[in-house]
């Protein structure tokens, strides 16, 4: 490793380093339980998420990062060694469950792996931390024993909202960085987060228009989750729940909010849970609306594509011809259709079987890549035929690029050899239809299979025998 990239990895982790202890005394600032278990515990979260997208070599920030939050705070040093070593454990244990069984930090790019995160990171990596920290208090004399439960709950809750909220936003930031947005859709982002603030300092923050600053309206925060699910994506939704969970936070300790009750830790612990229910809802909703863009995607290309070759099938030609038809009336300059038929697919069929067959079916779909331009259109037309749009193209350059698709299967070693069969028309001289277009090209490649294989007809030769 160069000393440049050993200085870039060390800094990286003296940054992450001093993340982890600034959040992790933001934290303990809200541990009325015991000085050492917060109920907000955004560290949890850091820590996976660092895991996860930096990989193992971070332990020792995590670690010395841990062992300095607690022994600066409560406990000594031996309690907060043990304490460390639970959160630096926590976090690799979680990493490496979600890896394993979640994909990793792909896990938010469908639900049944969001559920999976949830349940290995957030449910059972935390309990490993919260054993280690309430155990060791309890022995260094530091947490009575018969406490034990209620700080042991807190611990827990206060890492597993730490890996549901904050986690999954520093991932998908870390993946994801950058947006790219039109002005509009920025505009939508701005519009959709400064409402959500508002909604939630109405809930949360006593700003309700009323004597009663209390009343249970937190599902006013669910339409604008749902909007950033639908309209931006998983990164997005995380960013919202995340920005919830800050002003929920603020407003609970003020007094404020559903959530309030005799204590501040019990106050806590309910909006935990809340923010831990919504993010795995609010992520899963993501997820869901993600993977159905996706299979959309997925028909809409199948709907007019060739399964077998990838090229588009009759139905991308037929709409491709009609666009370029409507292009030429209005530009005034012409395109090219080439038809090419592989020859004698049968008999490569009956000598080589139908896969050898299908192979080269393929060959030709590869040729037809390498040798067209990318405004070029390229469709499989029938069982052995193909056919390519090329606007603003005229007679020449149609035989230019024919001629180039021939000379790369020629060249190609695969055995069995194949070769094509090419006809064509140019719009608007061959005709000033889809049909009249197709007619033409089709007799040209016909005339040229039953008699003049090994070269190119001319155009003007193949439309005037199309008038015959």
């Amino acid at each position: 490793m160069s000393a440049v990239r050993r200085l870039r990895s060390l800094g990286v982790l003296i940054a992450l380093a001093a993340v982890y202890f600034a959040a992790g005394k933001l934290g303990l600032r809200m541990a009325f339980e015991n000085p050492s278990a917060s109920p907000v515990w955004p560290p949890a979260g850091l820590a996976l998420a660092a895991f996860l997208v930096l990989g193992s070599r971070v332990w020792p920030a995590i670690f010395i990062s841990a062992f300095l939050v607690n022994v600066t705070t409560a406990g000594s040093v031996t309690t907060s060694l043990c304490i460390a070593a639970g959160n630096t454990l926590e976090g690799v244990l979680g990493a490496y469950l979600v890896e394993q069984y979640a994909r990793g930090r792909n896990a938010f790019e469908r639900a049944r792996d969001v559920f999976r995160f949830a349940v290995l990171a957030a449910g059972m990596s935390t309990a490993v931390s919260a054993t280690c920290g309430v155990t060791s208090l309890a022995l260094g004399g530091f947490a009575p024993w018969a406490t034990y439960g209620s700080i042991w709950l807190t611990w827990w809750l206060g890492d597993a909202a730490g890996d549901l909220v904050v986690a999954p936003c520093a991932i998908l930031w870390s993946v994801n960085p950058r947006g790219r947005w039109r002005r509009r859709r920025a505009f939508e982002a701005v519009i959709l987060m400064v409402s959500l603030a508002l909604v939630a300092a109405v809930v949360f923050g006593g700003r309700f228009p009323s004597e009663v600053q209390n009343y249970p309206l937190e599902f006013l925060c669910l339409p604008f989750l749902i909007w950033a699910a639908f309209r931006f994506g998983q990164r997005e939704e995380a960013t919202a729940v995340v920005l919830v969970s800050g002003i929920a936070i603020w407003g609970t300790l003020r007094g404020f909010g559903p959530f309030v009750r005799n204590t501040q830790n019990e106050s806590l612990l309910l909006l935990q849970a809340f923010m831990a229910v919504t993010a795995v809802t609010g992520l899963a909703l993501a997820a869901v609306v993600r993977e159905r863009r996706a299979a959309e995607k997925r028909l809409r290309r199948l709907a007019v594509s060739d399964p077998l070759t990838g090229l588009g099938n009759y139905r991308r030609l037929i709409t491709a011809l009609a666009g370029e038809i409507r292009k030429s009336q209005r530009t005034e300059r012409p395109f090219a259709v080439l038809l090419l038929d592989l020859d004698d697919l049968k008999g490569i069929n009956d000598r080589h079987g139908h896969l050898a067959g299908n192979r080269a079916l393929r060959r030709v779909a590869d040729a037809l890549r390498v040798s067209c331009r990318s405004i070029d259109t390229t469709a499989r037309f029938g069982g052995d035929e193909f056919a390519v749009i090329l606007p603003e193209t005229g007679e020449i350059g149609a035989r230019s690029v024919a001629q180039r698709i021939s000379d790369e299967l020629a060249v190609d070693m695969e055995p069995p050899a194949v070769s094509l069969s090419v006809g064509a028309a140019e719009y608007p001289r061959d005709g000033q239809t889809i049909e009249g277009l197709l007619g033409v090209a089709d007799r040209a490649l016909y005339d040229m299979k039953a008699g003049r294989k090994g070269r190119l007809p001319s155009l003007v030769a193949a439309r005037k025998r199309s008038h015959r």
